[in-house]
């Protein structure tokens, strides 16, 4: 059964070797790249074009033309590919259409090599673009995929090419227009032609092409919508925070034509080790691969599985988009057929008006009903995938609640990442995704205690949302102190009228502070000017470039101010040098947590506003407030909270307490 597939939407693929066609209405120049798990290109190697046709596994065609025919053979690709970018361009300096928007809309379908289709995708939506990213085939658990992506640039090939962060990027599309132009792709003798199988519609556009009804894209303009959430590791970053990016691949490229040749050692391995065999039978054909804990690549067990994570993540964002597009569609096509039949007076009344309008809403039903069962078998996937991977987190990925923290010991280095808590959305309620940031922090924490809707729709007070916010807080603080060596993390707590004294206390009691929590106006200037002087001194040393070269005293570790009860205690100059702690700490390692309700700072006037937009916004409620970087989501965040009646955080804080001690710190 062919799958159709709507922007964002995904498919399994049941083979290695495949052929994709392509069908446009006039013709366009077709290529592919081949870039690492976030896209990547590294080098112009990784672009098969018409100037160089060929990479391992990989062959494109060799002019521009309306009708094309790529060959791709998944086990032939390097191990460092993870996602190979199929793109179609306009060809620049001919008497061909300048955009997309005034052709019909292209399509491609992924077939076998008998000529069986196993998806389609129709590229609707596009207007001023001239290129496009088609599809897109990717690693995911030691299998392939196919996603429908449908990317347009205005820009161009150029434009597409930087996107992927290509550095040559309008070099390579100048040259491949050149060659196109020229005639130069075309000099090229095609190697012999296999036989297909004979079909009834060969030499015509595929099944399905242009003019065939689809679901159009999601509203989602990949273009402008998304919405930085941690960088990610390394991913969005998550939100600002992403996988990082893997070496290129160490073993030569074949030559190509046009292309140039790698030269580099065939057995020295500069990129990050492939994923372990996993160690359950292998799926079979057409069947979702059986999930392993770990599967995604990297050099350590821990980013193997913070890679992993990030994959759940972007899985669940893009198939969710493709889920509410299909709705989207069949809703607005029921509108316009249910209008179509109220157009003609005679339908108004009567068994025919009766008929049409019960076709249509079946129609809907059938189409929404389709849309559900292709994003309930994702959602059951992934979380047969999260029911394997929460179990084997390490201390830092892991709630609270998990076993590891039992068998807790003070680390010996620093963990890449640290779960902040979780994320979920109300189409799939049944998975939550740990929402994974970097270390170190590259921005400050904002735990919000204003007002709040919680979970269940019922409202808390102020006096209840700072209680939470606090707490919150701490859990967050514990965690840092927990996950870092023993003296490398330091914590402040500024509490200027000692009002959140309750939810300090396991802070307080264990002896991880640095010092009793300031209270008072004197104590809240004495911290503020210890920390505003640290920065100045390490930042000073920097760019003397003697890092070292630091006054006798000066804590070198991590620094992290817990701010409470903002901005009650906090005179100007106060809140002056928070924005400095906020804007400069985090690079020379001081970072801040503000626990506050910023509707209770609007005396202070727009001052705030940069303060605010530097931090994370966190609640200490389950709050759908934060955006994911692929289609921008608002995403459900819940906090860490440790389980009631646990003990969990008291113990861990007397392991760190004690290591501390013997530091001597």
């Amino acid at each position: 059964m062919t799958a159709e597939l709507t922007r964002g939407q995904n498919h399994p693929l049941p083979r290695a070797r495949l052929e994709i066609r392509v069908s446009a209405g006039t013709p366009v120049v077709a290529g592919a790249t081949l870039g690492d798990e976030k896209g990547t290109i590294h080098g112009v190697d990784r672009v098969a074009h018409p100037g160089a046709p060929t990479l391992p596994g990989l062959e494109v065609s060799r002019q521009a033309a309306a009708d094309h025919r790529l060959a791709v053979d998944l086990d032939a690709v390097p191990d460092a590919v993870h996602r190979v970018s199929v793109l179609l361009a306009l060809p620049v300096g001919g008497t061909g259409p300048a955009r997309f928007g005034a052709v019909a809309a292209p399509f491609v379908a992924v077939t076998d090599l008998d000529g069986d289709e196993v998806a389609r995708y129709t590229i609707t939506g596009l207007e001023a673009e001239t290129a496009v990213v088609a599809l897109e085939l990717y690693r995911r658990q030691g299998a392939w995929k196919v996603r429908a992506v449908g990317q347009g640039y205005a820009g161009g090939l150029a434009e597409l090419l930087a996107d992927q962060k290509l550095s040559q990027a309008h070099q390579l599309a100048a040259s491949i227009h050149e060659a196109v132009a020229s005639g130069l792709a075309r000099s090229v003798p095609a190697p012999p032609a296999a036989a297909p199988a004979h079909r009834p519609d060969q030499g015509t556009a595929p099944q399905g092409g242009p003019g065939t009804p689809v679901p159009p894209v999601s509203a989602y303009d990949p273009q402008g919508a998304s919405v930085p959430g941690p960088q990610t590791p390394g991913v969005p970053r998550p939100y600002q925070d992403g996988p990082g990016e893997p070496a290129d691949s160490g073993r030569p490229s074949a030559p190509t034509a046009g292309g140039p040749i790698d030269y580099s050692h065939p057995r020295r391995q500069n990129a990050a080790p492939p994923p372990p065999p996993p160690a359950v039978p292998p799926a079979e054909p057409g069947r979702p691969a059986r999930p392993v804990a770990g599967d995604a690549s990297g050099w350590s067990m821990e980013e193997r599985l913070y890679n992993q994570v990030w994959g759940m993540f972007e899985d669940l964002a893009r198939t969710t988009a493709a889920y509410r597009s299909a709705v989207d569609f069949a809703e607005s096509r029921r509108e316009k057929e249910l209008d179509q039949a109220l157009s003609d007076p005679r339908s108004r009344i009567g068994g025919q008006g009766d008929a049409a309008r019960e076709a249509a809403r079946s129609r809907h039903g059938l189409l929404v009903s389709q849309a559900r069962e292709v994003l309930d078998r994702d959602v059951a996937q992934l979380v047969a995938e999260a029911e394997v991977v929460e179990p084997a987190l390490p201390t830092a990925f892991a709630r609270w609640d998990n076993p590891v923290w039992h068998a807790y010991r003070v680390p010996m280095e620093i963990p890449m990442a640290l779960r902040l808590g979780d994320l979920h959305l109300p189409e799939a309620d049944r998975i939550r995704i740990p929402m994974l940031i970097r270390l170190p922090l590259e921005r400050g924490l904002w735990i919000d205690s204003g007002r709040s809707a919680s979970l269940d729709g019922s409202f808390a007070d102020s006096h209840e949302m700072r209680r939470l916010g606090l707490e919150t807080a701490v859990a967050h603080a514990a965690r840092l102190l927990a996950v870092y060596p023993a003296g490398e993390f330091t914590v402040h707590v500024v509490d200027p009228a000692g009002s959140g004294a309750q939810a300090l206390a396991p802070l307080v009691q264990s002896g991880v502070l640095a010092a009793p929590p300031a209270q008072g106006a004197a104590g809240v200037a004495e911290v503020l000017a210890r920390l505003t002087q640290r920065v100045d001194l390490v930042q000073m040393a920097l760019r003397a470039g003697a890092p070292d070269a630091l006054p006798p005293g000066v804590d070198t570790s991590q620094q992290l101010l817990v701010v409470n009860d903002f901005p009650h205690g906090f005179d100007d100059r106060a809140v002056n040098q928070l924005r400095y702690l906020a804007d400069e700490g985090p690079a020379v390692g001081v970072h801040l947590m503000m626990v506050a309700d910023r509707e209770e700072s609007a005396g202070f006037g727009p001052l705030l506003d940069p303060l605010w937009r530097s931090l994370l916004r966190l609640t200490p409620v389950a709050d759908d407030h934060l955006a994911d970087p692929w289609v921008g989501h608002a995403w459900t965040y819940e906090p860490p909270l440790v389980p009631p009646g646990s003990q969990v955080l008291q113990q861990v804080l007397a392991q760190v307490a004690a290591a501390r001690r013997s530091w001597g710190r």
